[in-house]
């Protein structure tokens, strides 16, 4: 059977200790995977310098150019995964038929992923850019240097970035990529059914030619997860509400939780609706609804009586057309999941909030059955659009794994002071005084103003926090000395 090592340093190692991953639909084994003990973790995070000497080692701009290597190869090309007999070559559709068994991520889902990951890998220059608002990667190389006439200086405060991955969608893997752009080594744990995508992109650059020892791969428990969280410099951490709460005030983790992600649609743009139904439907369903970027909620301005449930009826109708397909349908828009029982329990919650009034499920009138449904042997849970008489119900509040959208109708000057915390806002308005509160407002992350999905990204922006500002710090220098 094939199985996947550890990557100590870069190197393969086998652990004694193995998780076995089954296919989602059959049950039956698909790859044996290592398992990390923290005490592991721990002492090989005390010797990560090792990896950053070497990343200093080479240029930025090197770097880059691997980087750029690197995309053709995750894309296109063979990468050793395994380790001896029980390894192989997998291209690039053995790595999507291998996301898609232990997953349940769509063939087509998994190669729309790929794109994001390979965007980034190519244009990693230009989202360095984004993330540093264009500071001469030189700097990075030396420490220091001139910037607008003025010297500048930046101080790295990690010898590595800890990242501790989910599960639900191979796209996250691009958000910790630019970390070897800026030059620091990155401690990976992988999601418990995800090894697939970050070994991949591991194997790609150092392919590529970036030093084995900038990559750690461990997957492991909460326990392992912890022990990375708590040892390395800086980190990312990827979960639920429950998983990222308790980190919540340690400044040295980056959190990427809930995103209650919103489209907001402003009173003046209100009777226009009709133009924008595609719009709130990608940005609901994209990428299978798995992402913090799918919008969660609908927010409208009132502008005339009705015309709130008229956007979620027309909405619901289109989302109901979303079939839930097999995974290796050219079409199939729907992930599946590896464990039934979750989204049977997913189905209930919502009921559970139907029955106490105050909302109603739009799409039940489009579907023969329940929200769950099996197909092909996998088990899905369609799309589901909610009508919600008061945005403080808790279905307004609600984000699942699946594309599955409350809309709220409330007046103008309300909405901003109820919005709460938002990662995507997408506003369409053209009012200038809107504009400047949607502007001026703390809880919205990343703003789009006009006809913009909340799940498409401009990489050249940070997409949640910056990852530069998460790594360096500015320090205050003055330099009478010629070097």
């Amino acid at each position: 059977m094939l199985h996947l090592p550890l990557l100590r340093a870069g190197r393969p190692y086998r652990s004694l200790d193995v998780a076995r991953l089954t296919d989602v639909r059959s049950g039956e084994p698909v790859v044996e995977v290592s398992q990390a003990n923290p005490g592991l973790i721990a002492r090989d995070l005390g010797r990560v310098a090792e990896g950053r000497r070497a990343l200093a080692r080479m240029t930025a701009a090197e770097i880059v150019e691997r980087s750029k290597e690197a995309a053709g190869i995750f894309v296109e090309g063979e990468v050793r995964v395994g380790e001896g007999d029980d390894s192989m070559l997998q291209g690039p559709e053995e790595y999507v038929r291998h996301l898609s068994s232990t997953t349940g991520m769509p063939h087509a889902l998994a190669r729309a992923n790929m794109g994001k990951i390979h965007f980034v890998l190519a244009n990693l220059d230009t989202v360095l850019q984004g993330l540093s608002r264009g500071l001469d990667p030189a700097v990075l190389d030396r420490g220091w240097g001139e910037e607008d006439g003025r010297t500048v200086s930046y101080r790295c405060l990690t010898d590595t970035l800890g990242v501790v991955l989910p599960s639900n969608s191979p796209g996250v893997h691009s958000l910790w990529i630019p970390a070897l752009g800026l030059k620091v080594p990155v401690t990976l744990k992988p999601g418990s059914r995800e090894p697939w995508t970050p070994l991949r992109v591991t194997q790609a650059l150092i392919q590529a030619g970036l030093p084995r020892e900038a990559f750690g791969f461990y997957p492991s428990s909460h326990a392992g997860a912890g022990e990375i969280l708590l040892r390395s410099g800086r980190s990312m951490l990827f979960g639920d509400r429950s998983t990222v709460g308790a980190w919540a005030n340690d400044p040295r983790v980056q959190l990427h939780g809930p995103g209650w992600s919103k489209v907001i649609l402003g009173a003046d743009q209100a009777s226009a609706w009709r133009d924008h139904v595609e719009l709130l439907a990608t940005s609901v369903a994209a990428n299978g609804g798995r992402s913090c970027i799918n919008a969660s909620g609908v927010w409208i301005e009132a502008s005339k009586p009705g015309l709130g449930r008229e956007v979620a009826e027309a909405l619901a109708e289109r989302l109901a057309g979303i079939e839930a397909l097999p995974l290796d349908h050219p079409d199939a828009g729907l992930a599946a999941f590896p464990d039934p029982s979750l989204a049977h329990r997913m189905s209930d919650l919502v009921d559970g909030h139907l029955a106490a009034g105050g909302a109603e499920d739009l799409t039940a009138r489009y579907r023969e059955g329940g929200r769950v449904v099996e197909v092909d042997g996998y088990t899905y849970l369609l799309p589901t659009v909610v009508w919600c008489d008061d945005p403080g119900h808790p279905l307004a509040r609600m984000e699942l794994l699946f594309p599955f959208v409350s809309i709220v109708e409330l007046p103008a000057d309300e909405l901003l002071d109820r919005v709460g915390s938002t990662l995507v806002a997408s506003a369409i308005t053209q009012d200038p005084e809107s504009i400047r509160r949607l502007v001026e407002c703390p809880d919205l992350e990343r703003l789009n103003l006009g006809a913009v999905p909340t799940s498409q990204v401009d990489w050249d922006q940070p997409h949640e926090g910056n990852l530069f500002l998460h790594l360096y710090q500015q320090r205050a220098m003055q330099a009478a000395i010629a070097v």
